[in-house]
């Protein structure tokens, strides 16, 4: 029995940590080019609900961050104009940042591969009209 209350604690901290960590990307994202911002709260907002409610009431009451996770949890789907407006921010800064790697092609490349896979990742997500 002890074991399994050590290995709830665990998990737990790992959850916590990894949250932490997601949301510490979450918010990168808001300044780094090609760092998806949504993805990584919504992962924060996850593994709070998992292993410490008082993080997750903490992160849905947020000012800026809440009503993006309260929505999410509520229909699991993103309506098509934020849609739209993300992948156009996204890839506006992705076409930025590898203009600005002019002459190194290989860093080009990643950025560009890294930008797409962003806007994939936001198409796949349902769609709410």
């Amino acid at each position: 029995m002890g074991a399994l209350t050590t290995a709830g604690k665990v998990r737990q901290g790992l959850l916590v940590a990894a949250g932490v960590i997601s949301l510490g990307l979450g918010l990168l994202g808001v300044i780094l080019p090609g760092l998806p911002t949504t993805p990584f709260v919504l992962l924060a907002a996850v593994c709070f609900a998992k292993a410490s409610p008082r993080l997750h009431r903490w992160l849905t009451q947020h000012r800026y961050l809440g009503p993006m996770v309260r929505d999410w949890e509520a229909h699991r789907s993103l309506p098509l104009r934020i849609k739209w407006i993300s992948t156009t921010l996204m890839l506006t800064m992705v076409a930025l940042s590898a203009w600005q790697l002019m002459g190194r092609p290989w860093l080009q490349a990643t950025v560009v591969a890294l930008g797409l896979v962003g806007a994939w990742v936001v198409w796949r997500i349902p769609t709410r009209r």
